[in-house]
């Protein structure tokens, strides 16, 4: 599943820095996705764009936006059930410059 700012957000932007996928946006700010600018998911409160999130699988072990929010908004979208396999290829799609091999970190392997 992609990872979802629920509307219990305070703003107050700690998980931002901590996304790989610079996926995690400001309420009100554009999001980028290969050169193309699209509205903001949220006008009110961060937001993750599912097409950038990968769960954090092939960087670490657990969602590091989740791990760092106060007040536990983050949370799994049950309205997007994704595998592991789709969110390593989306890792590999994103950053086509890293190499993740075989043993990469991933909640799945817990």
């Amino acid at each position: 599943m992609a990872t979802k700012i629920t509307d219990e957000c305070i703003n107050c932007g700690a998980c931002e820095p901590e996304c790989p996928n610079t996926a995690i946006y400001e309420g009100g700010v554009e999001w980028e996705l290969d050169g193309v600018k699209y509205p903001p998911l949220s006008n009110d409160y961060y937001y993750i764009v599912p097409e950038k999130c990968t769960e954090c699988v092939g960087f670490y072990d657990e969602e590091q936006c989740a791990a760092v929010c106060p007040v536990d908004c983050c949370i799994p979208d049950p309205d997007r059930p994704e595998t592991e396999e789709v969110l390593i290829e989306r890792a590999k799609r994103l950053h086509p410059d890293i190499e993740f091999g075989d043993n990469f970190p991933s909640r799945f392997r817990k």
